[in-house]
């Protein structure tokens, strides 16, 4: 019977980040997922319930825009979007989930790649009008989630929004222990940084905390 990948993935990561490389046990945990070892990480069909309820109270039309998903795992998100006619980019840093993700959506028009977050294209930088975080940045303990909040950032173009959701603390200091590194107030709130402003930030159902930033487009 395959193991909880919750609790495999808390192995990895615990070696991963003693090893001083706190981003490799994402693709160790999607090849034990593929190999049956455990239950294949985050698997989930349909997208995230909070990005479906702000993109339908938005109504969200992405018709001539271009949005991307960062660490977009299996998929879901980004063919949500790409339905809602977003010109869609999704990357991982785990070449097994975009395969898994490339093999689950045949003929997708989602333009899956493996990219780093630290390290990202030179021409995403500043290119889409909608960018997707959820849950990636939370798996991240600092060093390097600094750095990974300065890239997603980075993704947002003149105009453009970012849309976040991730675990929260009940307090105003990080948790100390993960992943996931629930995220305080104060750290959430450094998103809006390199020009972005803060539209909402709520504490919604789960201890989660859903956020909407914007670049002005002058």
């Amino acid at each position: 019977m395959a193991r909880d990948w919750d609790e495999r993935a808390d192995e990895l990561a615990a070696q991963a980040i003693s090893d001083g490389a706190p981003t490799s046990w994402f693709d160790r945990l999607y090849a034990e997922g593929c190999s049956g070892v455990v239950g294949m990480p985050w698997d989930r069909s349909q997208p995230a319930p909070q990005l479906r309820e702000w993109a339908e109270s938005q109504a969200v039309d992405g018709s001539g825009r271009r949005a991307v998903v960062v660490g977009c795992g299996l998929g879901a998100d980004a063919e949500y979007l790409a339905s809602l006619g977003f010109d869609t980019a999704a990357f991982d840093v785990a070449p097994t989930a975009v395969r898994v993700a490339q093999d689950r959506h045949p003929g997708s028009a989602v333009d899956y790649r493996v990219a780093d977050l630290l390290d990202l294209p030179g021409e995403w930088l500043g290119a889409f009008d909608l960018v997707v975080e959820i849950y990636t940045v939370q798996a991240l303990p600092d060093p390097p989630r600094s750095e990974a909040v300065r890239g997603v950032r980075s993704l947002v173009a003149r105009g453009g929004t970012l849309f976040v959701v991730e675990f929260r603390t009940d307090g105003e200091s990080d948790a100390t222990t993960g992943p996931p590194f629930a995220l305080s107030r104060g750290r959430l709130l450094s998103f809006a940084d390199d020009g972005l402003e803060q539209v909402e930030l709520s504490a919604v159902e789960g201890q989660h905390w859903r956020a909407v930033f914007r670049r002005p487009s002058g």
